[in-house]
């Protein structure tokens, strides 16, 4: 059996920066054991799997727009949504297969996502991840500032646990000690408002794998309605300081985010398994 795989960057304003990810189109799904098999060799923070075949629950595409069935997986385990990975899939169908095509939808675990096609740029739509404040002296917010030191000045909970601090040169001189790390639903978030775009941040997941993310959409989901509260506006630009770097325009529209972003990609190819 031989699988397509197409390696490409998202959220990348160069070649070698941005987020990598595979996509690894399917005729029909494979074995979960072997999915996450494929995704551990793979050894990127996502490998995004689609078909054609939507499930029965999926009910009818929002509109004629093609439309796919899509799952992630980290090295470790499947997850519930990944930002990158979806840009990075429709990057390939809109390149490869519906080059005509300047919307594609796709339904996954967080239900109908949808990219479009603006010029050069790919624009994803995600739902809003919500965010409750939480003592920054609490169990979880100090662990937390002990094993990334820093000094946060606030913190929320959601998806994700967010750590405020003081400035983009506190995000950046981060050093994790991830030994220290507390147990938490997905990751951590250390953000802060940014030198030349409104807010910058470094997403840091061990437990599922992903010692630091790249750039990493499903955080922006969580961190564009936070900010947005605090900035007060619904358009702004936000940049990922991990080594790779990349940046996102991220627009609140409702309960709705939208990101903003470019694609490179690097390899195509093909895995052979075994029948």
């Amino acid at each position: 059996m031989e699988v397509l795989l197409h390696q490409i960057d998202a959220f990348a304003d160069a070649p070698f920066s941005g987020n990598p990810a595979a996509v690894m189109p399917l005729l029909s799904w494979l074995p979960d054991e072997l999915l996450q098999h494929l995704a551990e060799e793979n050894n990127l923070a996502e490998t995004a799997f689609y078909t054609s075949a939507l499930p029965p629950d999926a009910g009818a595409p929002p509109d004629n727009s093609p439309a796919f069935h899509l799952r992630w997986f980290t090295p470790a385990t499947e997850v519930s949504l990944c930002g990158h990975a979806t840009l990075a899939a429709a990057a390939q169908i809109l390149d490869d297969m519906h080059p005509g095509a300047d919307r594609v939808h796709f339904y996954t675990r967080s239900g109908w996502l949808r990219v479009d096609r603006d010029r050069d740029d790919l624009v994803l739509d995600l739902p809003t991840v919500s965010s409750v404040e939480i003592d920054v002296r609490g169990e979880v917010p100090r662990a937390l500032a002990a094993a990334l030191g820093v000094r946060p000045l606030r913190a929320f909970d959601g998806t994700d646990v967010v750590l405020v601090v003081t400035s983009e040169a506190e995000v950046r001189e981060v050093h994790p000690n991830f030994s220290a790390f507390p147990k938490l639903h997905r990751a951590a978030i250390v953000t802060a408002t940014g030198d030349e775009v409104d807010f910058v941040s470094r997403v840091f997941a061990p437990g599922v794998g992903i010692p630091e993310d790249p750039v990493t959409g499903s955080a922006h989901a969580q961190l564009t309605p936070l900010w947005s509260r605090e900035l007060g506006r619904n358009a702004m630009s936000a940049r990922q300081l991990s080594a790779r770097g990349g940046t996102l325009r991220c627009t609140l529209a409702g309960s709705r985010v939208r990101l903003a972003g470019r694609c490179r990609r690097y390899l195509d190819g093909v895995v052979r398994l075994p029948d």
